[in-house]
């Protein structure tokens, strides 16, 4: 039995027990460098329009662990999404009434998402908190935080888009069957690839020629996206051929004159900027767009989806093309999802990506521990990977560890969250694939 320590139910007790009266808030967001928990409040807001808020719940909190980068070194706006979203889950399921009565709470501790000693730290925090589960949005060195879930059978639910980490767990199921995730990084590379041609079949762009210059970061991320996209360039038969080949070491990326120069020397029809830090490919579009190579589709991986992109870039931004294997479209749930954010958050910029998935993620840890004992680990996952949920990111489905993304892997969007493509328009990020989901067709840039 992992119960919550006594010192905690003291605490929720002390601070939360009028809510068994009237729906009130309990505490609030924690930016502190070290843990924190946070009762999340019962909110009227988010009960159903016409209905009455459900009776607070009481007793001991299933506490959710968020190990969330605050003071850095990376990752810090996906990691505020990831923590607004989970938040806004716990607030919305505690309106309704909680889990069987009981509320949900969100226990955080800052992380060091780069180093192995950071990442141990964090989960080995969360894990002597005695946390119910973990909603993580990624780290970067996986395997501190896999064994520490592990060893403390922690139910670990990660948008780490990590192969590596699915390997691992796959290979050790015995040890690491707490462990599920959003798709790989491996389908960014190739589904990029595989997207330019639905857009040439549009007779929005027409490629002034077939080669697709690769710009890698230098991260294992970044590596294994890059070897894709050159996978699928060589299965193109000749459609499209590969072109420059130039490494970038991430950190402290301003300066990319002289990459801009290689590009403008290759004069390729199709460059993709493989690097995934927002704020050091806003660099780039800057520089980029004051110096382009004409006629060229511009794909930035996945780091425009952070909301320090379009601050930084401001109008340098317009006609880039990305994407990212679980963003939220602007449609059906993930429309309303929108909504609702922007509503409760109406001073923060929309992040795409880590909002509305690790929103997801505590919805489907509240399904299962409506469904089975909390304390029961084994069951909890066991739930999580039979019954797969329909959420603002698309149909997630766990059973294989890791859950299928279209078009990539699965023939339907019925099957798998979505592969969605953008172009910034207009100063916003408009969806220009899948159909599906579209909001717009891909337009030619600035640059022509």
């Amino acid at each position: 039995m992992r119960d919550p320590v006594g010192s905690r139910r003291v605490a929720w007790l002390l601070v939360c027990g009028a809510l068994a009266l009237t729906v009130a808030a309990c505490g609030g967001s924690d930016d502190d460098t070290t843990s924190a928990t946070t009762a999340a409040p019962a909110d009227t807001a988010a009960a159903p329009a016409g209905s009455t808020a459900a009776a607070a719940p009481t007793g001991d909190p299933i506490v959710i662990g968020g190990p969330f980068a605050v003071t850095g070194p990376a990752g810090i706006a996906d990691h505020k999404d990831c923590s607004n979203g989970t938040q806004m889950a716990i607030d919305e399921i505690n309106a309704a009434g909680g889990v069987n009565g009981r509320p949900l709470a969100l226990e955080t501790t800052d992380i060091d998402m780069l180093t192995p000693e950071g990442v141990q730290t964090s989960f080995q925090t969360l894990a002597d908190k005695k946390v119910d589960a973990i909603v993580s949005p990624f780290v970067i060195t996986y395997q501190p935080a896999l064994d520490v879930a592990a060893a403390a059978s922690i139910p670990y639910l990660s948008g780490g888009t990590s192969s590596p980490t699915v390997a691992a767990a796959k290979a050790n199921q015995d040890k690491y069957w707490n462990f599920v995730q959003d798709p790989s990084e491996s389908y960014y590379g190739g589904g990029f690839i595989d997207s330019l041609a639905k857009i040439e079949e549009k007779g929005t762009w027409t490629p002034k020629n077939n080669k697709v210059d690769l710009v890698v970061g230098d991260s294992e991320y970044n590596q294994l996206i890059g070897e894709g996209a050159k996978k699928q360039i060589a299965a193109s038969g000749g459609k499209w051929v590969q072109g420059l080949e130039e490494q970038v070491t991430g950190g402290q990326l301003s300066d990319w004159s002289s990459v801009i120069q290689k590009l403008k020397d290759s004069d390729a029809g199709v460059i993709m900027i493989n690097h995934w830090v927002g704020a050091e490919l806003a660099s780039f579009a800057q520089q980029f767009s004051a110096d382009p190579v004409p006629g060229a589709l511009v794909y930035l991986q996945y780091g425009p989806s952070q909301p320090e992109f379009l601050d930084i870039a401001a109008e340098s931004a317009e006609g880039f093309y990305w994407g990212t294997v679980i963003g939220v479209p602007n449609t059906g749930k993930g429309a309303e999802f929108r909504a609702a954010y922007a509503a409760k958050y109406p001073d923060t910029a929309f992040g795409i990506v880590y909002t509305g998935w690790c929103y997801d993620m505590v919805q489907m840890l509240k399904a299962a521990w409506t469904a089975v004992d909390p304390s029961d680990t084994k069951a909890v996952v066991a739930h999580l990977k039979a019954n797969p949920y329909d959420g603002t990111t698309g149909h997630i489905d766990f059973k294989d560890v890791e859950a299928p993304v279209y078009p990539d892997n699965v023939d339907s969007p019925d099957k798998g969250v979505t592969h969605l493509f953008f172009q910034v328009q207009d100063g916003k990020h408009v969806i220009v694939g899948p159909e599906e989901y579209k909001e717009a067709d891909y337009v030619l840039p600035p640059w022509g």
